[in-house]
């Protein structure tokens, strides 16, 4: 998943919103976790501080994006995830490890070809 649009329009119709990887990592980490904003930045190597400025830049994207009906675009830097993931390239579920594949019930083939290593993608 590299972002999200809004429902029943076309992405070549649209323009977007370009959001960090470090902005999405804070708005889930403090909004989807529930994690107290001193707890993310700790878990993101950062200050509370720039924890803070990083999650308000985040949030007034996504605001712009809903209010505006954009696209937003998710992209930026060096990342490393605790787990490996792969997207499967027919139904697009995301499955943590190939040890959790198994066939989706939307596609008719199972292997591993079809999938797509999270860190591999754009």
């Amino acid at each position: 998943m590299s972002g999200f649009k809004p429902f029943g329009m076309p992405l070549c119709e649209l323009k977007s919103v370009k959001l960090q990887y470090d902005e999405y990592e804070s708005i889930k980490l403090v909004d989807y976790e529930n994690m107290p904003q001193d707890l993310a930045a700790e878990k993101m190597n950062i200050s509370r501080p720039t924890l803070t400025r990083i999650y308000n830049s985040a949030l007034k994207k996504v605001a712009k994006a809903f209010v505006e009906c954009l696209a937003i675009e998710i992209e930026g830097g060096n990342v490393e995830f605790e787990k490996e993931w792969y997207k499967c390239g027919k139904c697009y579920n995301l499955i943590e490890g190939l040890k959790n594949h198994k066939r989706c019930k939307d596609c008719n083939s199972y292997g591993t070809d079809e999938l797509i290593k999270i860190s591999q993608l754009k």
